[in-house]
């Protein structure tokens, strides 16, 4: 990425003061953010992902540590991708799951589950205590290609995955569900679902931020080999 390729002509970078590694205990994290956030449109936001770059909410990002570089933005190989056994049997588990598209707006039912995921997931992290407001920040603030998709088991709700669409890619923003389902693996099925969904509009990449082999939170991304990483910036696939 250079800064005069015509998406990004008029966008400015600046680092964040140093604050609290979220994945990494006692380490020190800053980031790089992309501004002004009215014109990091989709185009914008294309090429900035393709840097590296994420997204919350309009809030567009990549780390940029001085002295580590375990974050390393990564993305699925759509058409290379073969699920492993554990992965078909929760494809099979959850196949049954209705998926309905939404475009973005604040529902309650909606809200109501991403509460109850964050309160079992990220109690005590601060996220838990998120309201209307926040939530509205986080999940339904965009300038981009951006759909919700909500799944249901008969009439009800189990999950809500939010998804941007930038060039020949899908990007996996966040996915939220029943906490109280826990062995249908719906944090899995929403992957896979995701990478299907890719495969049947004919788009090569889905990204899923960042993979953090010392990060169990992170790690996990390894698991929808092969996947690529930015590295030396350059996309090259990951040992496995």
């Amino acid at each position: 990425m250079h800064p005069t390729e015509p998406p990004l002509q008029r966008i400015q970078f600046y680092l964040t003061a140093p604050y609290d590694c979220s994945y990494l205990p006692g380490q020190q994290a800053r980031s790089q953010v992309a501004t002004p956030t009215h014109l990091i449109d989709g185009g914008a936001y294309s090429a900035l992902i393709r840097a590296g770059f994420r997204r919350s909410g309009q809030f567009t990002y990549r780390p940029h540590c001085e002295a580590c570089q375990a974050c390393v933005p990564v993305r699925v190989e759509v058409d290379k991708f073969v699920p492993n056994r554990t992965q078909r049997r929760c494809l099979k588990r959850n196949h049954h799951l209705a998926a309905r598209f939404f475009p973005l707006d604040f529902k309650e039912e909606h809200y109501a589950l991403y509460r109850a995921y964050l309160g079992s997931r990220h109690s005590g992290g601060g996220m838990d205590k998120d309201g209307p407001d926040q939530y509205t920040q986080f999940l339904l603030s965009s300038n981009v290609d951006t759909v919700m998709v909500e799944f249901r088991d008969g009439e009800t709700l189990v999950m809500v995955a939010v998804i941007d669409q930038v060039e020949n890619g899908l990007s996996a923003v966040y996915t939220f569900f029943d906490p109280a389902r826990e062995q249908d693996s719906l944090g899995v099925y929403g992957v896979l679902w995701q990478i299907e969904l890719a495969k049947r509009l004919e788009i090569s990449h889905l990204y899923l931020g960042y993979w953090i082999g010392e990060s169990r939170k992170m790690a996990y991304k390894k698991q929808y080999g092969p996947l690529e990483g930015l590295v030396d910036g350059r996309w090259q696939e990951l040992d496995a």
